[in-house]
């Protein structure tokens, strides 16, 4: 047999003896890269460390830092905990363990398992990983794989829908698991392993099925970096918005409504700054905005080809002996407004943004304060242009995201490239140029992105935008989408007359900045710690009088600051001083103003942050300056 022929990331070619395996390349660059490495990417395709590399072509060695080497490194970790939970509960069913991007997860048919039993786990996979058990691949025919799972119905209906063909399964000591691979060549690579939680969950998400138990975990190559997580995840306790939504009395979540939000007085003033802004930044951009109805004739969802592929997640009613639909999404709606007119080319771009109240049926299991909800209001906006307007309309959105991200204080912002999925409408000349569109727009403004094949929507390729929050984790918000197939002639046929008298179907651009304006509000409390810039806070200013003889002027410092625009309280409560300063910091307000006797005699106010910083005594016009330019500019408040 010939020698390999490998290239490496910077070009370079390495020789190597036929049969060489992952692991051997790696060894043969370096020591400590073969110890760090997970998987190995051969021309795309990942494969594990111990299986003898197939064929010439270009390579790179996975670690725990890249996206495709965690992934292997996680779901090897799920086998290990598969594998201690086997051990620990002999009768439990093991079903699917999937690395997630907040660790891994494994689903098993058992009891309800307790505290101490997930102690148990941690303890067991320990000294799985001390004994460091080879991890084996087995190839199998479909009889092979029926018989050795034979005792496992979940199993077995997998195997069972696969084709015929090989069928590979992963050994390590006395545990075998269906699975397609690749995995870390032993269980001693995990250094550092840890069970979270455990939840419900029905097998394959339906909830017709049995519901099994899913126990979420977390692992890292490095005891520190371990540390550093759940260290991460005490602050996020801390940080969590449903929490901070009660102390702020934002808004509640009730069981009359399990899954939508209850909006309370300071969460309105809040979300109403949030859109006052998003409208502001919109019209500069030459949007208009449009609102559509939220139930519409089920005929034009079918149209729009979200009853084929979203109907499980819609709610419907009758209305006048007629089938309708609660709208999941604003574009179909949008297409409406679109088509009650005619259009010219001269008319286009056109931008439509609507902030649309949308429904969505999700599972109870998955709802998670403003995270996952029922009812959301997402900040959509549809764009008609022609082809050659395209790429600046993408650049005009990417512009206005950026914008937009810069002011919430998101300064660092992942792009993802999702191209077309197996399940799809439209050609693939269509999807050919939505797809270049989009690049060559995210090179055209040096955005660094990560193509992510077949994860776009059924009707267009998509860029996704996530943003990184101060604990370091990435929420994905912002959307761009380019529809070729809705506006065509066999959905709903949209058309300009093109400069030729012709009639033309225009480019749609679906395209959304916060995504979720709940969940957005959600990410920015956490990110913030509820502690939130002047231009947005409920409670920007409280004034505490020294006592209750100064309760006129602090009257009157209160009316002044109302009437220039900034939300202000008096405390009026029979405590101290301290008390009511300490009060006024826990509660997050802004600024505190103190009067005095001083004070009210030169018409001045006493200032404190929330963070108990000192910033002097200043004339009360002043401070009203002081504060309008804050919120005008939008600028993070000092602590």
């Amino acid at each position: 047999m010939s020698d390999l022929h490998l290239i490496l990331p910077d070009g370079s070619e390495r020789v190597m003896p036929a049969g060489s395996t992952g692991l051997d390349l790696a060894n043969s660059i370096s020591g400590g890269l073969a110890r760090a490495a997970t998987a190995l990417d051969l021309d795309g395709t990942v494969l594990d460390l111990t299986r003898p590399i197939p064929h010439d072509g270009k390579v790179k060695i996975l670690t725990f830092d890249s996206p495709e080497g965690r992934d292997v490194f996680r779901h090897s970790s799920a086998h290990l905990l598969a594998q201690a939970v086997m051990q620990l509960f002999p009768d439990s069913k093991p079903t699917i363990g999937p690395s997630v991007e907040e660790g891994f997860y494994y689903d098993f048919d058992a009891v309800p398992f307790t505290e101490e039993n997930l102690e148990a786990m941690d303890k067991r996979m320990q000294e799985l990983v001390a004994q460091d058990l080879p991890i084996q691949r087995l190839e199998l025919s479909k009889e092979e794989a029926l018989k050795l799972f034979a005792d496992n119905p979940y199993k077995v209906e997998m195997i069972n829908d696969l084709p015929e063909g090989t069928i590979t399964a992963y050994r390590q000591g006395d545990f075998v698991d269906l699975c397609r691979g690749p995995h870390l060549p032993n269980t001693g690579r995990i250094k550092a392993v840890k069970v979270l939680k455990v939840a419900g969950a029905y097998w394959r998400g339906d909830a017709q099925n049995k519901q099994l138990q899913r126990v979420y975990a977390i692992s890292f190559p490095d005891k520190k970096l371990l540390k550093a997580y759940l260290e991460m995840l005490e602050e996020a306790k801390k940080r969590d918005h449903r929490r901070i939504g009660k102390e702020l009395e934002l808004f509640s979540f009730q069981d009359v409504g399990p899954g939508f939000p209850f909006w309370h007085p300071n969460g309105m003033v809040l979300k109403e700054s949030v859109v006052t802004y998003w409208r502001e930044v919109h019209r500069r951009y030459g949007y208009s905005e449009i609102a559509t109805p939220p139930i519409l004739d089920v005929s034009l969802w079918h149209r729009s080809g979200h009853w084929d592929h979203y109907k499980q997640n819609m709610y419907f009613t009758d209305i006048d002996e007629r089938p309708f639909a609660v709208k999941p999404m604003n574009c179909p709606g949008g297409l409406m407004v679109f088509k009650s007119k005619r259009h010219s080319y001269r008319d286009l771009p056109l931008r439509l943004a609507e902030l649309g109240l949308v429904h969505r049926h999700e599972m109870s299991g998955v709802l998670h304060g403003l995270f996952r909800v029922r009812s959301f209001t997402q900040d959509d906006a549809h764009i008609y242009c022609t082809e050659d307007q395209l790429f600046d309309e993408i650049i005009g959105v990417i512009k206005l995201l950026k914008e937009i991200y810069t002011t919430f204080g998101f300064a660092e912002i992942r792009v993802e490239l999702s191209t077309r999925p197996a399940k799809r409408i439209g050609s693939d000349e269509i999807w050919d140029k939505a797809e270049g569109a989009l690049e060559r727009a995210l090179k055209s403004q040096e955005m660094v992105y990560e193509l992510n094949p077949g994860d776009g929507a059924f009707y267009g390729p998509k860029i996704d935008f996530h943003i990184r929050d101060c604990m370091g984790r990435s929420w994905q918000c912002g959307t761009v989408q380019v529809d070729f197939a809705m506006p065509s002639e066999e959905r709903f046929n949209a058309v300009y007359e093109g400069a030729d008298g012709q009639k033309h179907h225009p480019v749609m651009i679906h395209r959304a900045i916060l995504g979720s304006l709940e969940r957005f509000i959600g990410i920015l409390l956490e990110n913030t710690a509820g502690k939130l810039p002047l231009w947005l806070s409920p409670r920007q200013v409280r004034v505490i009088p020294l006592n209750d003889a100064l309760l006129p002027y602090a009257e009157e410092v209160c009316t002044t600051l109302w009437d220039a625009g900034i939300r202000v309280e008096v405390d009026r409560a029979s405590e101290t001083v301290s008390k009511k300063v300490r009060d006024a910091q826990l509660d997050r307000v802004n600024y505190q103003i103190v009067v005095g006797p001083r004070e009210a005699e030169e018409g001045s106010v006493s200032i404190r942050t929330r963070g108990n910083r000192q910033l002097g005594t200043m004339k009360l016009a002043d401070f009203v300056a002081f504060c309008r330019d804050e919120i005008t500019t939008r600028r993070s408040t000092g602590e």
